[in-house]
């Protein structure tokens, strides 16, 4: 399964959020920046801990025009309580099928675990950052921030 790299145009893919909605991703990156991060599983520990970096620098990404989502193999049922719980103020998508994760070559972790990836595009639609760690939870949410902050500062 190839995966997706930096400088690559995203995959045109789309997928039902938690919350209802559509996300396309080929339409969204031609409005804004997107913060894009897989994760293995709702409520897990390094997960929930993943999931609250995000909430906690939210601000940060809204002034950067981004837009966060999470996506994991989860049900939208499981996304929707799981959102509530931690308050997440934003869309989390679910892949039952695993079609997303293939889409992007999200990698397994020991040939088993669903991977920790995540992605910043830009508002073309191109790749800026993958970045890939399974425990460094804390890690995805500095370097999505690092990569806007660096795009932003090229498209001055």
């Amino acid at each position: 399964m190839p995966s997706v790299a930096v400088g690559d145009r995203v995959p045109n893919v789309s997928a039902v959020a938690h919350d209802g909605s559509t996300v396309n991703l080929a339409e969204l990156a031609g409005k804004r920046p997107i913060v894009l991060f897989f994760y293995p599983k709702d409520g897990t520990p390094i997960c929930t801990k993943e999931a609250c970096s995000f909430r906690d620098s939210f601000e940060q990404f809204t002034a950067a025009g981004a837009e966060v989502i999470g996506v994991s193999g989860d049900s939208s049922d499981n996304h929707r309580g799981f959102a509530a719980q931690h308050r997440l103020p934003y869309r989390l998508v679910s892949d039952t099928d695993g079609s997303l994760r293939k889409a992007f070559g999200v990698p397994k972790t020991l040939g088993f675990l669903p991977g920790r990836v995540t992605y910043v595009i830009d508002r073309e639609g191109i790749v800026r950052l993958v970045f890939s760690a399974q425990l460094a939870s804390h890690d995805h949410v500095k370097q999505a921030l690092a990569a806007l902050a660096a795009a932003d500062r090229s498209a001055s």
